[in-house]
């Protein structure tokens, strides 16, 4: 199932671009900002400190949308 998932991410990254990249990075850190309120200090992710995700993925979506933003403007 796992790689299954993946692989619609990769789509829809790959047909939706940086409108994709915010999305799910909108979508994660969302999820962060709960769970950390709830009481979640370590993630099972790389980083392992829910602070160091939701700074890295605030970077992402400020990074889409400037691509974003780059796209249209630039």
């Amino acid at each position: 199932m796992r790689l299954c998932v993946y692989a619609t991410v990769a789509l829809l990254g790959w047909l939706l671009g940086p409108l994709a990249v915010i999305g799910f990075a909108a979508v994660g850190f969302v999820g962060y900002v709960r769970a950390r309120r709830a009481g979640l200090v370590r993630s099972k992710c790389l980083l392992r400190d829910t602070r160091l995700v939701l700074a890295y993925l605030a970077l992402i979506v400020v990074a889409a949308t400037a691509a974003l933003v780059l796209r249209f403007f630039g």
